[in-house]
């Protein structure tokens, strides 16, 4: 049972970034560090990559572990409440996703995928990145 009005949740709700998270800056930080230039979010592309390097022809999305199911993740938690709710909310995502990846590989433009839980300090990042970029 959702304790909040449906007021109240729908304004909790409308906070949740899509853009310009805290594990998106912290991959276009280590990207600039890195010395690489990028575009933001090309809405020209489908799925509107977060990061774009057009003469590259490579994209990177920042998933949310929870909001794109990152699987073995801890992060990626379910609802106990309105559960059908958001088991389809969850599978429309991972949809989309994959339906975004395919028609960007069809272009042929390469991507990868960057998790939420990922974006920290001592994991591979750095050289995840550098790997994709200059391959």
């Amino acid at each position: 049972m959702d304790n909040l009005s449906p007021e109240k949740r729908s304004w909790q709700m409308s906070r949740i970034r899509q853009a310009h998270t805290a594990p998106e800056l912290v991959v276009r930080r280590v990207i600039f560090a890195l010395g690489y230039r990028f575009r933001l979010h090309d809405r020209n592309l489908p799925g509107s990559p977060d990061i774009v390097f057009r003469s590259r022809r490579k994209v990177i999305f920042v998933h949310g572990c929870f909001w794109h199911r990152h699987v073995g993740c801890r992060l990626t938690t379910s609802p106990k409440t309105r559960q059908e709710f958001w088991q389809e909310k969850f599978r429309a995502n991972q949809a989309r996703d994959q339906k975004a990846v395919a028609a960007l590989r069809a272009l042929g433009w390469e991507t990868m995928i960057i998790w939420q839980c990922e974006a920290k300090p001592g994991t591979n990042l750095v050289v995840r990145i550098r790997d994709f970029l200059d391959a």
